[in-house]
């Protein structure tokens, strides 16, 4: 018999919407003007590999996301030490919601999310880089 799963992705989902900030991609456009912001893509390589990137955003998987933030783990990142505003990003803006809920349950702030994620941004007419590989570059 599978398992019962007794609390699914939406009502994970409404809470996470429900504490976080939602930005549009106007907002974070002009957010990403100051250098008090991180813009955080929590995409898989391969997401990022077909579709590219945008300018300026540190690419952490989500996998790695609560050992990068944590500093008392050994995989801590310096751009989670820092006293800036974290607005986090995916494909379509889901995951990025539930990666800014946790960070900011972590003690991460202040923290948002991009509404509507990458297919946003793009379809906005944001800016987009192709990856090139550390190896390439």
């Amino acid at each position: 018999m599978p398992p019962k799963i007794t609390r699914g992705i939406k009502p994970m989902l409404d809470e996470a919407n429900a504490q976080i900030e939602t930005m549009d991609v106007a907002q974070v456009v002009e957010a990403m003007k100051g250098d008090d912001v991180v813009l955080i893509d929590i995409r898989d390589p391969r997401e990022i590999e077909r579709d590219g990137r945008i300018p300026g955003a540190f690419h952490c998987t989500r996998g790695m996301l609560e050992f990068w933030i944590d500093p008392e783990s050994s995989y801590a990142k310096p751009v989670f030490q820092q006293d800036k505003k974290y607005i986090f990003h995916c494909a379509g803006g889901l995951r990025s919601a539930l990666a800014a809920k946790t960070a900011e349950d972590m003690g991460l702030k202040p923290v948002a999310h991009l509404g509507g994620g990458f297919a946003a941004w793009k379809k906005e007419g944001g800016p987009v880089e192709a990856y090139v590989p550390k190896d390439k570059k």
